[in-house]
């Protein structure tokens, strides 16, 4: 018996032995994984390339017909392949989806001859942009995807030779896509060919994509010999320095044959490409330019801080002649803020669609304000004729790129230019939604008329000496006025005229955790902060308390929360959980501080019972945002939260008419609030003529006005 169990353990040792070796010698790396119970189990094979996704942006044909033909030789390596046009390719809701697919997206890309995208890329080439420069999204928002660029251009235009491959490239990197190859750039001028034609310089770049995609198909990041830095490949030759001469037609990245094929990615490589490339080392000769980069900056930076409107004089200021203003926007903010998707008006206004706008064009549901007030979303412009703010908030969704000031000191523009330039930007906003996927025509149509202004972009709109005459302007073109106000200026309210509906931010409710997250300029912030409640209190349209929820910071003062409720008597009380916006320098704030949607409705729930003239009556979901409302509001047991806005208009000419003898007050213009609206209702505020999207991958909150 010892004699058979010992020759039966042999032979068990000899055949596990022999699968080993047999495993390793097929390519199974860990065959020990591949044992269940000692038997042999077979392990599915990892895929590296689940497909190819080429997306094209085409107005003569070309770059849509390079790219069926990439689609035939990749469909003859066996490969799943999708053919898009962008002008059909809504990226705001699928891009993202690209981070975890396994799939390769390849761009072509033509343009035009003033540098602009053709008219089907325009608004793929719009979001990635202001992705790109939004913070909101995340610098790592397409990390996992993996992409390669072709770019088709004309170097007869030599100030805008592929400017948008080199856009989308570079856009692409900013939100940690991987390049699985280095951008090609190609000339359609015959003369300045690589190939003697663009179909034969496509076709040359078409043999090594196909090797490049083979490469990683068999799960080879790195076709090179691995001693790559920052950028540099050794194997495949030097790297050509990067130049903007495109005289002769060189591409940015081709000024030799070799080029790269490895994968780089915003995390692999330097940050410092204004100072020179992304080569880590910086030549002896290069300091001088550099530093003249860095005290440019600096300069520009001192000009801003001297234009805070504080009682510090910059010390440049008396180089200009005395009296004379400067303008509120600098060149380098003016920069900065164009890169966010402002559009900037005059020296002191800008106006910026709000992702709500495009969310109810497409039929996916309002913001709060639609639930709570009844605007229609996609007609609201969202603008703002101050972008300088007395407060430095925690939470500030703007990461403080506006200037800051206690006073106006700037040059002014007058409020019918502002108005009317909004507008028009705005309308030329909307109008890059004609004839993308899922927005619908009537809503666009709509759309292109402005009803409702939300005065609440950036800054302090009050702060414009103009503002009573912006908001007059607002309701001359029918268009109702929604002013936001940080409580620092009491006598400006006072003085404001009738609104349709004003709002001041109630951040906190101390004096200790005011200055902690409002972090405002004036040394009296605190009396001007009750000041500016007393005279709310004062008016007779609509009055809404704003109050943003900072977990860990302002949610356990409910008493002192009550005491400022009494002393302005705000109509309407909005309670909403903070809005997490990403890293900044700025702000200390993490997603820790945001309040889970139950933690608010339990806090407003507590809240209402010490304020006994005040009820729940809405609740947005979506925006973590919830709406107190008097009950002198609740009209024989139903809510009339919402607006009357053509009775509005019709009460606002009246008092303009009779010179401001004529008022009326906030119930003359009431209208009745919808089930669905309701706290409590099954929709939770959702809209049921609009159809909820859910978000497959990466979700953020972007909350808007």
């Amino acid at each position: 018996m010892d004699t058979w169990n010992f020759y039966t353990c042999l032979v068990s040792l000899w055949l596990h032995r022999f699968y080993i070796y047999s495993a390793v010698a097929f390519g199974i790396k860990d065959p020990k994984n591949l044992l269940v119970n000692g038997y042999a189990t077979l392990q599915a094979k990892e895929v590296y390339v689940a497909g190819v996704k080429i997306f094209y942006g085409s107005q003569t044909g070309t770059a849509k017909r390079f790219a069926k033909g990439l689609a035939e030789a990749v469909i003859s390596l066996s490969l799943p392949v999708e053919v898009i046009s962008m002008g059909d390719y809504d990226p705001d809701d699928c891009l993202s989806e690209e981070t975890t697919s396994r799939n390769i997206c390849v761009f072509l890309v033509a343009t035009y001859t003033d540098g602009q995208p053709t008219e089907s890329a325009v608004w793929f080439c719009k979001w990635l942009e202001e992705a790109a420069n939004d913070f909101r999204f995340g610098k790592t928002y397409l990390k996992g995807l993996r992409y390669a660029v072709f770019g088709l251009g004309n170097s007869v235009y030599v100030d805008h030779y592929n400017t948008v491959g080199r856009n989308i490239d570079r856009w692409l990197w900013m939100l940690s896509a991987s390049r699985i190859m280095t951008r090609a750039e190609r000339d359609c001028n015959v003369a300045q060919s690589k190939h003697g034609s663009i179909e034969a310089d496509f076709e040359a770049w078409k043999a090594k994509f196909l090797s490049r995609l083979q490469a990683l198909c068999r799960g080879e990041k790195k076709p090179c010999s691995g001693k790559c830095k920052k950028g540099k490949c050794k194997s495949l030759g030097k790297q050509s320095k990067e130049s903007s001469d495109h005289e002769h037609g060189a591409s940015e990245y081709e000024n030799t044959e070799a080029e790269e094929l490895f994968e780089t990615s915003s995390d692999e490589e330097a940050d410092g490409e204004e100072a020179g490339g992304t080569n880590s080392v910086i030549d002896v000769e290069d300091l001088g330019s550099i530093m003249s980069h860095m005290k440019k900056a600096k300069r520009e930076r001192e000009l801003a801080e001297g234009d805070t409107g504080t009682s510090l004089t910059h010390k440049n200021a008396g180089r200009k002649e005395e009296g004379e203003k400067r303008e509120m926007i600098t060149p380098a903010l003016r920069e900065a803020l164009t890169k966010q998707g402002y559009k900037l008006i005059g020296s002191h206004s800008g106006v910026k669609l709000c992702r709500w706008t495009k969310s109810m064009l497409r039929g996916r549901g309002g913001c709060y304000k639609h639930t709570f007030y009844g605007i229609e979303s996609h007609r609201c412009m969202e603008a703002t004729p101050s972008l300088a703010c007395a407060n430095k908030c925690v939470f500030c969704w703007r990461h403080h790129t506006n200037p800051v000031g206690t006073e106006w000191r700037w040059k002014m523009d007058q409020p019918e230019m502002i108005l009317q330039e909004a507008i028009e930007n705005h309308q030329n906003m909307i109008k890059q939604f004609k004839g993308v996927s899922g927005v619908k025509a009537d809503r666009f149509e709509e759309a292109m008329t402005a009803k409702h202004c939300a005065l609440s972009l950036v800054g302090e709109p009050i702060m414009y000496p103009e503002i009573n005459q912006f908001v007059k302007l607002l309701h001359q073109h029918s268009i109702s006025s929604f002013l936001v106000t940080n409580a620092q200026f009491p006598d400006e309210i006072r003085n404001l005229g009738p609104v349709t509906q004003l709002y001041v931010s109630v951040d906190a409710s101390t004096k200790e955790s005011l200055k902690r997250i409002d972090r405002p300029l004036f040394k009296d912030f605190w009396q001007r902060f009750l000041d500016s409640l007393k005279a709310l209190s004062e008016k007779q349209q609509r009055t809404v308390y704003r109050l943003t929820l900072v977990k860990a910071w302002n949610v356990d003062e409910l008493k002192a929360y009550a005491d400022l409720i009494s002393l302005g008597e705000p109509d309407f009380i909005e309670v909403k959980g903070v809005t997490y916006c990403g890293e900044s320098s700025a702000s200390n704030l993490t997603m820790a501080n945001v309040p889970w949607h139950e933690e608010v409705v339990r806090f407003v729930q507590e809240l209402a019972d010490l304020i006994p003239d005040y009820e729940i009556a809405c609740e947005h979901e979506h925006s973590n945002c919830l709406l107190i409302a008097h009950k002198k509001f609740k009209i024989n047991g139903e809510w009339w939260t919402w607006i009357n806005y053509d009775r509005f208009q019709e009460l606002v000419r009246e008092h303009e008419r009779s010179s401001g003898s004529k008022t009326f007050t906030a119930a003359d213009y009431a209208a009745r609030t919808p089930h669905w609206a309701l706290f409590g209702s099954r929709e939770r505020g959702f809209d049921p003529l609009d159809v909820r999207y859910q978000r497959k991958n990466k979700t953020r909150d972007i909350s808007g006005c």
